[in-house]
């Protein structure tokens, strides 16, 4: 059957851009979080699509936009909603959203230079000018012996950072895999990834060592690792990777990148940086310090598709050899042998990931950096963290509330302080964050900082304005006092083992 004409395709398309457009008007009226029960959606798809049975004819598209106005914009947590500060940003400006449409128009399978050498090549020199505008050492671009690629996720780069760092501790692992004596060093405020990544290659939970932070502090004592790293060693054990992070996902914790480099330089282990969230800050010259000692290390990764107005899925991913990544990961069958493959003078990015095929990611990242410029996202990035700065601020004056840490960039961690202690603070802190999520007007999410409690408010989404902040201030102070003065009216039930709706 062929495809539609492109005089059709011409006039569907203008009706989903519409379609998106008046969504995006429209976002900030929505409640944040879907007012639905788990099923509510298959109970709806079902006398359409299960019942009746998928359609033998074709449909016009004007049924599937009702059908998703109907059923998927009720049930959609919408992430693009300026009252969104739970988690991180996930940013799909429109401009990136162009940029994919490009990307899908084309319908190329980039896993290899040969099967298409425009999405190798323009992701290689985004890359390059991107870790000049982050201002990485030179040593990560291809012009200095190393090179980045955009992964689907920072879940994945910790994975083929892993995968990598197996392969140079022990030239034997292709053909024998692990042996048991691998370690892996993290704190307990590293992302999950690198736990998943752990057992996803076979290693098992006794190969993650997880250390210890600086007194007073949550970032990795250096002191901490080197000991755990020289110990390791006389065991007989293999230390593998060292995970550190800029910008920790409960906290927004920063490691000692620079101190952590040199502790791992001396047993030769490979030092991964995840800076999903706050590593796209270094474009701001002033906040070009949160890469101290990333010169050091053997990766970077930071996330597009967190604070950089990109749409999921594009995390950015440095090494500074690039031979290291093809060394542990290249399969060659016949079918993908070619005579530019075989020259060497080409990157066939399906070395660098796990899967074979790969989509034209870059187009996104470029539309972005095109349409906004990079003084726009500066401009992104800086309001953020000056809205951040005047919510911690008004945390600090406020006797109801304290800071759970100081604030890290554009996220806050605050708690409800009451008068009965540290567990009546915490209960009062869960029953705040449970009614803002439920008002519709917010959404946030939570961690515990020292076995407590706390609220997380992340300011990220591209709508987000100082009206939002302040309304979401008004928000907390409000449920805070009905909850401390134990209002008869508005009694929280603190027994009960209500979760937060999401």
């Amino acid at each position: 059957m062929p495809d539609v004409d492109p005089e059709e395709f011409r006039r569907l398309g203008h009706a989903v851009v519409d379609w998106i457009a008046d969504y995006r008007a429209g976002v900030a009226g929505r409640p944040v979080l879907p007012d639905v029960q788990p099923g509510w959606v298959r109970e709806q798809l079902t006398p359409t699509l299960l019942s009746a049975g998928l359609p033998e004819e074709p449909q016009p598209l004007s049924s599937l936009l009702d059908e998703i106005d109907r059923v998927v914009v009720p049930a959609t947590t919408h992430w693009q909603h300026p009252g969104f500060f739970g988690y991180f940003p996930a940013n799909a400006s429109l401009h990136s959203l162009l940029g994919d449409m490009l990307s899908t128009g084309l319908g190329v399978q980039g896993m290899l230079w040969a099967t298409s050498p425009a999405a190798t090549e323009v992701e290689q020199v985004l890359l390059d000018a991107m870790a000049g505008a982050l201002g990485l050492d030179p040593v990560f671009t291809f012009a200095g012996g190393g090179g980045g690629s955009i992964q689907d996720s920072a879940s994945s780069a910790a994975l083929v950072a892993l995968l990598a760092a197996l392969h140079r501790s022990n030239p034997d692992w292709r053909e024998r895999g692990v042996d048991g004596t691998e370690r892996v060093y993290t704190t307990a405020e590293t992302h999950s990834a690198l736990a998943k990544a752990v057992r996803v290659v076979g290693l098992g939970k006794q190969a993650l060592r997880i250390i210890e932070p600086s007194p007073g502090s949550l970032a990795m004592s250096p002191d901490a690792l080197a000991a755990a790293l020289r110990a390791d060693s006389e065991a007989g054990l293999r230390p593998v990777l060292v995970c550190a992070t800029i910008g920790t996902t409960g906290t927004g914790a920063i490691d000692p990148v620079r101190e952590i480099a040199h502790a791992a330089a001396e047993h030769g282990v490979w030092v991964h940086v995840d800076a999903a969230w706050a590593g796209v800050a270094a474009l701001c010259p002033e906040l070009r310090h949160l890469l101290d000692g990333v010169e050091l290390v053997d990766s970077f990764c930071t996330n597009a598709h967190k604070w950089l107005l990109t749409a999921f899925d594009a995390s950015l991913f440095w090494v500074r050899d690039a031979t290291a990544l093809p060394a542990a990961l290249s399969i060659t069958p016949e079918f993908l042998r070619n005579a530019a493959s075989e020259s060497g003078f080409v990157v066939d990015y399906r070395d660098w990931q796990v899967p074979l095929g790969r989509r034209f990611r870059a187009l996104k990242l470029w539309a972005v950096v095109h349409g906004h410029g990079l003084s726009g996202l500066r401009a992104h990035i800086r309001s953020h963290i000056a809205l951040a700065e005047k919510l911690a601020g008004r945390v600090r004056e406020d006797p109801a509330f304290e800071l759970a840490a100081e604030p890290a960039l554009a996220l806050v961690c605050l708690r409800v302080v009451t008068s009965h202690g540290p567990e009546a603070d915490d209960r009062a802190t869960r029953t705040v964050l449970e009614r803002v999520n439920a008002s519709g007007s917010a959404f946030l999410t939570h961690t515990t900082v020292g076995g407590r409690y706390v609220i997380r408010v992340a300011i990220g989404s591209l709508l987000t304005e100082s009206s939002h902040v302040d309304a979401l201030w008004e928000s907390l102070r409000e449920e805070a006092a009905k909850v401390i003065a134990n209002d008869p009216d508005d009694r929280p039930d603190f027994g009960s083992s209500r979760s937060t709706h999401v």
